[in-house]
C-alpha cells in the first residue's frame, strides 16, 4: 500500500527526527538560560526530558531513531509554559508554576511510556497502558518532591522549605500529588488513543514494532513498504 502526498510527508523518519530535534535544541538552549537566572529546579526539569528524549538514538546510534515530535512537543510545553505564562491570566485562570508542575511531571511519564512501548518489547494491553502512564506520573512526581526535599537540606535551597509552616508545606505537597495524578489519567488516556492507535509510528520511526496499533500493516505489506520509508 503506498503513500503520496501529505501522508508520506508526516510519515517521514526524516521529518519526525528533524520536528524532534529542533525542540530538543530548544529545550537545551532553555536550560542554560533557566541555569543563568538561577531557576536550577526547573533546568534540572529541562535537562531530564533531554536526557529521557536522547536515549533512543544515543542507545541505538541512530539519529532517526527519535521519539515522535509530538510527544517531545508536549514535554517541552511546561518550559515553554512557564516562560510565557506563569502568573498570567488565561479565561479567569491564573497560570502559576504549581500548575505547569502537574504538565511537566505527567510529560515526562509521557515519554517514558512511549519509549517503552516503541523501542522496547514490552507489550501493554490498553488498560494496563494507560494505569501505567497515571502510575509512572505519581512516581515521577515523588521523585521530584525528594530531590527539591533534599536540595533544600543537603544545599540550602528553598524549594519547598520557603518559610512556611511545615504543616502547610505538607498539605500543598499532597494536593500536588493528587494534581499530578488527575493531570497523569490525561496522559494515560492520550497515550493509549493517539499515540498507540492514530499516530502510525511504526512507519516514522525504525525498528519499532508498536503492539495494540489497529492499523499497523501485516508483514508483508510493511516489507513492501520499507523501501519507499528507507528513501525519505
Amino acid at each position: 500500500m503506498s503513500h503520496t502526498g501529505l501522508s508520506s510527508v508526516v510519515e517521514s523518519r526524516r521529518l519526525n527526527a528533524a520536528l524532534a530535534a529542533v525542540i530538543l535544541l530548544f529545550l537545551a538552549i532553555a536550560a542554560v538560560a533557566q541555569v543563568l537566572s538561577g531557576d536550577l529546579e526547573w533546568a534540572g526539569f529541562t535537562l531530564a526530558v533531554l536526557a529521557v528524549a536522547l536515549v533512543p538514538p544515543v542507545a541505538r546510534r541512530n539519529p532517526t531513531a527519535m521519539l515522535p515530535w509530538e510527544v517531545v512537543l508536549l514535554a517541552a510545553l511546561p518550559t515553554v509554559s512557564r516562560a510565557l505564562l506563569a502568573g498570567q491570566r488565561v479565561a479567569g485562570m491564573t497560570f502559576s508554576g504549581r500548575i505547569v508542575a502537574f504538565v511537566a511531571v505527567a510529560a515526562v511519564a509521557l515519554l517514558i511510556a512511549v519509549e517503552l512501548d516503541v523501542f522496547t518489547s514490552v507489550k501493554m494491553n490498553h488498560r494496563f497502558a494507560v494505569v501505567f502512564v497515571v502510575v509512572t506520573t505519581m512516581a515521577a512526581s515523588g521523585i521530584w518532591a525528594v530531590s527539591r526535599w533534599l536540595s533544600d537540606v543537603i544545599l540550602g535551597t528553598r524549594f519547598l522549605y520557603d518559610g512556611r509552616p511545615e504543616h502547610v508545606i505538607e498539605e500543598a505537597l499532597m494536593w500536588d500529588f493528587v494534581a499530578a495524578t488527575f493531570a497523569g489519567v490525561f496522559a494515560g488516556v492520550l497515550f493509549e488513543y493517539y499515540f498507540r492507535r492514530r499516530a502510525r509510528l511504526a512507519r516514522r520511526i525504525p525498528d519499532s514494532d508498536p503492539a495494540g496499533y489497529p492499523d499497523v500493516e501485516s508483514g508483508a505489506e510493511r516489507a513492501s513498504e520499507d523501501g519507499e520509508v528507507s528513501d525519505r
